[in-house]
């Protein structure tokens, strides 16, 4: 399993294969991540060295991560994750009109916000129905919604603008 970690503006895939893991196509020795039962604390062990973490859930995917003294904002996302915010326009941040994009044809379902309202990361925005199955396209991060293009019972197709947001702000 592939998954894609950004850390400080920086990604960072890392490849889960049983017992080996691939860091940025560096494979590593010996790597196994334990919790403490009942806190955030998480021993790492990478080349038999021992790393003591504090990880704490912020948001789906996100983490906030204390070692030796910092702490760090992670997102980790796995492949199917990335290619589907690849399809909605997930991820891109200011400059240009940022909008959600349907992944698949299909029909809306439910819309879960309106023009004006602001959205956290994980926020539900379109349920969209394909194959007999209900997908809730969700933020990718905070932004504000400057206006719903499509309404419930309405076809879709792939690619089609079912959400705009205010410039500079992050998309859905």
């Amino acid at each position: 399993m592939k998954y894609f970690v950004s850390i400080a503006g920086k990604v960072v895939v890392v490849e889960l294969d049983g017992a080996q893991v691939t860091v940025d196509g560096k494979a590593l020795g010996a790597s196994h991540l334990n919790a403490l039962a009942g806190t955030p604390i998480r021993n790492l062990v990478v080349d038999h060295a021992s790393h003591t973490l504090v990880m704490d859930p912020v948001g789906r995917g996100l983490w906030a991560v204390g070692s030796y003294g910092e702490r760090h904002e992670v997102e980790v996302i796995d492949e199917r994750t990335r290619h589907i915010r690849s399809l909605t326009g997930g991820g891109q941040k200011g400059g240009g009109q940022s909008v959600l994009k349907a992944p698949m044809p299909g029909l809306v379902v439910r819309i879960g916000v309106e023009a004006g309202s602001r959205v956290e990361a994980g926020a539900p925005l379109v349920v969209l129905e394909a194959m007999k199955m209900e997908n809730e396209l969700r933020a990718t991060g905070a932004g504000v919604v400057k206006g719903i293009k499509v309404k419930p019972g309405q076809a879709v197709e792939k690619g089609q603008v079912l959400v705009e947001f205010e410039v500079g702000q992050v998309d859905g």
